[in-house]
């Protein structure tokens, strides 16, 4: 069996940790960097993940996917996605089943298998580090994702090969990471994460190892890129006044001012200004015009105040859902790159009327916290215990289209409900439910699970079958369902049409496109090796003939020269398979024309006197 890993799949970037003696650890990268870009590009038949994907993506921007965790599980049609989809270079569309799917590299792909290319990417980097094979994890998503985005991030995972033992939420996992050394005594803390591209609130009880969280809030739609956008804006309105062009309509332009926006951005929360050149941006009748401003964090601060004061409601309802107020609070933790921002540290200790907490990396708290929890499950970990909650109400569609709730916000999970239903009209052979995850009172307002068929129920007159309907929120937030009839105490069949979400066959497509990939990226890499090492043969044997040619015979001469001119030859035609042939038979002449070179020079040596060699020390 492989390693156990936790994995914080973000929004902007993604890192990967593991549990070493008692402590979480952070694998690197393979340019060492410590997290990953969540940024996947196709690329002439190739799949870039990471940096290198980040850095090609000026100039391949519809084919460069970003922020793609906003998209997963959502719906096309919904206002959320809608309104990311107005700021993607790339290209969005619905799906058969009403996804929103990303069009890239020259074909639809859904979300999942999108972050699927990432969660691979870290699971090779681990596998390099550890030595080891890595088949499982604990994977983080937002407190407020609802079932389907959770099912779309553990199908990533599937995806990408990884068996996926828990998902747990990311404030969650923030809290276990602070709190694995915090010792025995009672603590009740908040964990304010806002990342770049979701804003989670939480509210927890430590207690002896025992972490119980108490209420979670949030909006899956509220993060760095928000902020980004804020900025991008800011440049690109800054241009069009001047020169009546709106950069946002150009994709090329769009990616250079995002990269701006980001950089700008960064420098902005430790310096109180910066500049922004972004030189040929756009071009007309006059010539090519550039971009230069000089951007002040006052100004990037009033224009994002709105965006700020957005993550407080949440803040609030999280406070009385708890049961707390702020001043019972011993702690709040920052989460998340975008608390690095001094307008929502202000904000934040203002609110909580308390110094915020820092001590922990916001980049990699999650990941480390994902870790303790596969720690836990692995038995690495024995001395914690996390007790989550469920952060949407789960509901059933009743007379007049009303949401009724069958578990509340906050329940603590694992749990169960369950409601007997009916008919409505004699002689009904079927029973229909709706199920809903949401806050609102009608169901058509929430966000629908499933609809359940309970076929099958035998005449009888109305209000007489009673069939039991079981709901079930597992460890992981996901939600499932059973039916009984409890009349004959048999087990109904259910047909579950599912809202949305990737199909068990679409599944296994996607996995066997990723081994696909894999096979051909381990053939590019093998094609590399084999071109180095022939190109370094091939050196060595050019440098031998030229220098010790005299030496050989004139066979051996021609036979060396004949090999080496094919070889030169496969590697100008880039033939991987020519260079693989010939590789065994340049490799044997060569050491054949190492064995004559010596040959030569012992026979040269023969005729000196041994009186030559009686004053070394040998």
């Amino acid at each position: 069996m492989g390693r156990l890993v936790g994995i914080d799949l973000g929004t902007t970037n993604s890192c990967l940790s593991f549990i070493e003696g008692h402590d979480p650890v952070v694998v690197p990268n393979s340019e060492g960097g410590r997290t990953t870009p969540s940024i996947v590009a196709y690329s002439e038949g190739e799949v870039l993940v990471g940096s290198v994907a980040k850095r090609q993506a000026l100039t391949n921007p519809k084919d460069t996917v970003v922020a793609v965790k906003r998209l997963i599980g959502g719906r096309f049609d919904s206002d959320a996605v809608q309104s990311a989809i107005q700021h993607l270079s790339y290209r969005v569309r619905e799906h058969d089943n009403g996804d929103a799917w990303v069009f890239a590299g020259g074909q639809e792909r859904s979300p999942s298998s999108i972050s699927a290319e990432t969660l691979r990417a870290l699971k090779k980097y681990a596998e390099a580090f550890l030595g080891e094979e890595v088949d499982s994890a604990v994977i983080t998503v937002p407190a407020y994702f609802n079932d389907s985005q959770r099912q779309a991030t553990k199908d990533a995972g599937r995806i990408a090969g990884l068996d996926v033992q828990r998902i747990i939420n990311e404030p969650t996992a923030a809290a276990l990471a602070y709190g694995l050394n915090a010792g025995a005594a009672k603590r009740r803390i908040a964990v304010y994460d806002l990342g770049g591209g979701t804003f989670d609130i939480s509210i927890l009880e430590l207690n002896d190892g025992v972490f119980q969280v108490l209420s979670t809030n949030g909006d899956t739609f509220l993060g760095g890129e928000d902020f980004d956008r804020v900025l991008i804006d800011m440049l690109a309105n800054h241009f069009f006044e001047k020169h009546s062009i709106d950069l946002r309509q150009d994709s090329m332009a769009l990616q250079r001012l995002k990269e701006s926006a980001e950089k700008a951005k960064h420098e902005l929360s430790s310096s109180d200004s910066t500049e922004v050149q972004l030189p040929f941006i756009a071009s007309t009748a006059e010539g090519p015009q550039h971009l230069q401003m000089t951007i002040s964090r006052s100004a990037f601060e009033a224009l994002s105040e709105g965006l700020v004061r957005r993550t407080m409601e949440p803040c609030e309802q999280a406070l009385k859902d708890s049961g707390l107020s702020a001043a019972d609070l011993d702690d709040v933790l920052l989460i998340g790159g975008m608390t690095r921002m001094p307008l929502v540290q202000r904000n934040v200790e203002a609110f909580f009327k308390r110094e915020a907490n820092r001590s922990i990396n916001p980049d990699e708290a999650v990941a480390l916290g994902a870790a303790v929890q596969a720690g836990i499950l692995s038995g690495q970990i024995r001395d914690v215990v996390l007790l989550d909650v469920t952060p949407l109400t789960l509901a059933v569609e009743t007379q007049g289209g009303v949401a009724t709730p069958m578990i509340e916000r906050n329940a603590s999970i694992p749990c169960k409900h369950s409601m007997v239903f009916s008919t409505t009209e004699d002689n009904q052979p079927m029973v229909s439910v709706h199920v809903t995850q949401g806050e609102r009172p009608m169901s058509d307002d929430n966000r629908t699970l499933a609809r359940f068929e309970l076929v099958g129920i035998p005449p009888a007159p109305r209000g007489v079958p009673q069939i039991d309907v079981r709901f079930e929120i597992d460890v992981n937030g996901i939600v499932s369902v059973s039916a009984r009839d409890l009349g004959t105490g048999k087990e109904q069949s259910v047909r579950i049409t599912s809202s949305s979400g990737l199909t068990e066959d679409e599944i296994q497509a996607a996995v066997e496109e990723a081994l696909t990939h894999e096979k051909k990226d381990q053939e590019r890499r093998d094609a590399a090796d084999i071109f180095a090492k022939a190109k370094g043969l091939l050196y060595s044997v050019e440098k031998a003939i030229t220098e010790y040619g005299h030496a050989l015979e004139p066979e051996m001469l021609s036979m060396m020269e004949e090999r080496a001119s094919k070889m030169r030859d496969a590697i100008k035609d880039e033939n991987a398979t020519s260079v693989s042939a010939l590789l065994d038979d340049l490799e044997s002449g060569s050491h054949e024309v190492a064995n004559a070179m010596y040959s030569s020079l012992e026979t040269s040596n023969l005729g000196e006197s041994e009186d030559d060699f009686e004053d070394l020390d040998i």
